[in-house]
């Protein structure tokens, strides 16, 4: 159970240091825009598939973001993301409206698509 506390920790402070890379100047555009994406999806107050769901609901939090934030670090120099680490420590977590709009639409879209599809 303590290996589950100190990783969810980590991947915590990890997202913190992705919201930081994406306004990094020190950070590649690419990887900004991944580093963005990947943290304004893990702080949205909405997942992509909720909670509620049984299995699936805990899919994204276990599977989506993790794998996000490791691709996003192997694009980030890694003296950078280490100093990044260092400062998301200390800062506070900010709630992603983008990110909740994100999630939104494609909410909206899925059901537009499933509309038009029953439609027919």
């Amino acid at each position: 159970m303590e290996r589950l506390r100190v990783w969810a920790k980590a991947l915590k402070r990890d997202v913190m240091a992705l919201w930081l890379a994406a306004r990094d100047p020190r950070v590649p555009l690419g990887a900004k825009l991944l580093a963005g994406l990947v943290a304004a999806y893990a702080l949205s107050p909405i997942d992509l598939i909720p909670d509620f769901i049984p299995v699936l609901g805990y899919l994204d939090d276990l599977l989506i973001v993790p794998a996000g934030i490791w691709l996003a670090v192997r694009m980030i120099p890694a003296a950078v993301f280490e100093d990044l680490r260092r400062r998301a420590i200390d800062e506070e977590r900010p709630a992603s409206r983008v990110g909740m709009v994100l999630v939104l639409t494609v909410w909206l879209a899925a059901g537009m698509a499933a509309w038009l599809w029953l439609a027919d």
